[in-house]
């Protein structure tokens, strides 16, 4: 049993949640080692003068926090090894719960209609070679063909055959990584950034290097010195309001961070997966360094999430590496989900979607900035979601988790944290994942928690 104890004294309410941040301070502060088994919910709660669900819900919050183990029969034990990150979003929505956490488009019963539509259209309409062939080159021509249609649209000029279709953008990304990142090289990003990439450079092996951004995006200077210092074989960048900070990155900062990589002859990544749903954006960084970029964008996002496919654009030099990867991660896309794609970007249905969104999404910014009217977050009025820092001495956990406890889900900016740096507490919410009323209700939650005294957030490590 630890000889450190929680001080009854230091205790606020929620008295559950103040005893969690005293055990998370001390675990982190290493006074409770790993493997430390804690004292039983009844003897700590006799102890502190607590009930024993008091405890209960405290060792549950550690639980959740990743910090401790409960194993029936023997006790809870400090867990301070390194586990499988948490997703910034809910796996799975449970209850009455209005769900900001996932970044997901405005859905209403017409995108079912429009897919059930499209789905009858396949039945009558299916190609042999969607459904009978395995060899990719039989199946993607004619898509790829009007791949280059909606490239442009999102302001990249692409040949065919530099276009591979993916299951959307993740897909993209992984196999656009797996073809310029070999296992021990290293992967510069931005501090703040996509939030899968931490665990995906643990699975495929190559080191990522968090760089400073400020309010327009990745900072240039800093990747030509991180260049310098290190052997840097690729840049990911979001550039276009994906990005956790709803930045649009201008077309000088995009020109300035492809003479840089042209300068070190390092490969750019761009995930690009709202395409033309942002109005009057620059130039993608692909169309100032095409000869060095990959571009990955997909349908997901901007259509219905079910229209999961995407495009990877690459330059000659990565064709070949490009194709490998896929096949031996993927195969290839799903052709039947690919025919849809190809029908709705030919008949216009793609980009009658793109623009109901753009709607959709503008209202759901008004409906923001009623209801946060006086609170400083960073938005664009073509993005998904709105990137609100904390102030004062909130902290980002406890935050979250009152926020959770009135029955709305926010994604904590942690999940998206890729430096080491200082680190100001934030919190993503998602814009288009609920219905309007859901989402006044939601953010009405989150508005009077920012009203309200910090004393009650208490520190949460």
């Amino acid at each position: 049993m630890t000889l450190w104890q929680p001080d009854p004294a230091l205790i606020r309410r929620p008295a559950y949640q103040s005893l969690a941040d005293q055990f998370a301070r001390a675990i982190h502060d290493g006074r409770l080692a790993n493997g430390a088994r804690l004292p039983t919910h009844r003897r700590l709660a006799d102890e502190l003068k607590l009930s024993v669900q008091t405890v209960s819900r405290a060792y549950e919050e550690l639980i959740r926090r990743g910090l401790i183990s409960g194993e029936i029969g023997r006790g809870s034990f400090v867990q301070t090894q390194r586990r499988e990150p948490e997703p910034p979003y809910l796996p799975e929505r449970l209850g009455e719960v209005i769900d900001l956490s996932i970044l997901k488009p405005v859905c209403e019963p017409m995108h079912l209609e429009r897919l059930k539509q499209a789905l009858g259209w396949l039945a009558e309409n299916l190609p042999s070679s969607s459904a009978l062939s395995f060899r990719p080159n039989m199946v993607f021509p004619r898509h790829r063909a009007v791949a280059v249609e909606w490239l442009r649209l999102c302001g990249l000029e692409a040949s065919p055959q530099n276009i591979s279709l993916t299951n959307g953008a993740t897909a993209g990304m992984t196999v656009a990584l797996m073809s310029v990142a070999p296992p021990g090289s290293t992967v510069a990003t931005e501090a703040i950034g996509h939030h899968t990439l931490v665990p995906l450079a643990r699975y495929l092996g190559f080191n990522l290097e968090g760089l400073p951004i400020d309010g327009n995006g990745l900072i240039p200077e800093a990747l030509d010195e991180a260049c310098r210092l290190s052997d840097i074989r690729a840049v990911f960048v979001q550039p276009s309001v994906i990005n956790p900070t709803a930045t649009l990155m201008d077309a000088v900062r995009r020109e300035q961070i492809a003479a840089v990589a042209r300068k070190h002859d390092i490969a750019i990544i761009e995930n690009d997966v709202l395409g033309p749903l942002v109005e009057n954006r620059p130039p993608p960084v692909a169309a100032f360094a095409p000869e060095r970029t990959l571009y990955v964008t997909s349908f997901t996002k901007i259509t219905v999430p079910g229209l999961r496919i995407g495009y990877l654009a690459a330059p000659d030099r990565y064709v070949a590496a490009v194709a490998n990867r896929h096949l031996v991660s993927n195969w290839m896309a799903t052709p039947l989900v690919a025919e849809i794609a190809t029908k709705w970007v030919t008949d216009g249905t793609a980009m009658e979607l793109v623009r109901w969104q753009r709607d959709a999404l503008r209202r759901r910014q008004d409906i923001a900035a009623e209801v946060l009217a006086g609170v400083d977050y960073r938005v664009h009025r073509d993005g998904l979601h709105l990137w609100l820092e904390l102030s004062g001495d909130r902290a980002e956990e406890s935050f979250v988790s009152q926020a959770r406890l009135q029955g709305v889900a926010i994604a904590p900016g942690t999940s998206f944290r890729i430096a080491d740096a200082p680190w100001h507490p934030a919190v993503r919410i998602s814009l288009g994942s609920t219905t309007e009323g859901e989402l006044r209700a939601g953010l009405s939650v989150v508005a009077k928690l920012l009203l309200g005294d910090p004393e009650h957030l208490l520190l949460a490590i």
